[in-house]
């Protein structure tokens, strides 16, 4: 199966040579674990490919995400410049809407429609697709309803070949079953916990699937630095 670069060269390491191509991928985790840059180090590389990119944001302005990419060395803006890179705005829409209803009295109405409407606007011609954060639209949301948005999203995307990276946080995965998983061809959690041999709290990846790709079942550590993501070494599950 053809691979598509992750932008961390360790993680490509441990995928066969990176995310599958043109299928779905969950990527979930606890606050601070850094779910985000993940997603950045994956847009930055794949523009650096020559891939056709679109950022779907829906917990932080264009403007922040590209402040957050710079700090870390990945500088979007000539990809913005030029139209290789879209970043949709729907941070923006989402609150607006939300507090224009609080407003006018009414209850905030089903936001998955608008989520499903940027996809099924997502240009033909677009190869990477980054949906930061997948967990705002499932709070309102039956179990059933979130996993058929999902479906109608990944089938989609993968219709017009997209590598999609879907970032979820750890609340609404809880919180909607860990649904997503089964819509996926792929997942990857991050974690924070205590290492019980040095009493330092850790940041930890796990791979607990990856559809066509030979895994190891151990969780690997890593560190957010300046300049992003670093895999530092694998920990046994039973440590």
């Amino acid at each position: 199966m053809e691979r598509i670069s992750t932008g961390i060269s360790e993680l490509d390491a441990k995928l066969s040579g990176g995310y599958p191509k043109g299928r779905a991928i969950l990527l979930t985790g606890t606050p601070g674990a850094g779910k985000t840059i993940f997603g950045l180090h994956f847009i930055q590389r794949s523009l650096t490919d020559g891939s056709k990119c679109l950022h779907i944001a829906t917990e932080e302005s264009p403007e922040d995400i590209l402040v957050q990419a710079e700090i870390l060395g990945l500088n979007l803006v000539p990809y913005l410049d030029c139209e290789q890179l879209r970043i949709e705005r729907v941070f923006e829409v989402r609150t607006e809407s939300s507090e224009m209803s609080t407003q006018l009295g009414f209850g905030f109405e089903t936001t998955e429609i608008n989520l499903l409407e940027q996809v099924k606007l997502v240009p033909d011609d677009t190869d990477v697709v980054v949906i930061d954060n997948m967990g705002v639209f499932a709070l309102n949301t039956g179990v059933k309803e979130f996993r058929d948005m999902l479906d109608t999203i990944t089938r989609l995307l993968a219709s017009k070949g997209c590598t999609t990276l879907m970032i979820m946080d750890e609340t609404a995965h809880n919180l909607t079953h860990g649904i997503a998983e089964y819509s996926t061809y792929g997942s990857i959690k991050l974690m924070m916990k205590e290492n019980p041999y040095t009493g330092v709290r850790e940041r930890y990846l796990d791979i607990p699937k990856m559809r066509s790709t030979e895994l190891s079942l151990e969780l690997s550590v890593f560190d957010i630095t300046s300049e992003g993501i670093k895999l530092r070494e694998s920990r046994s599950n039973n440590e």
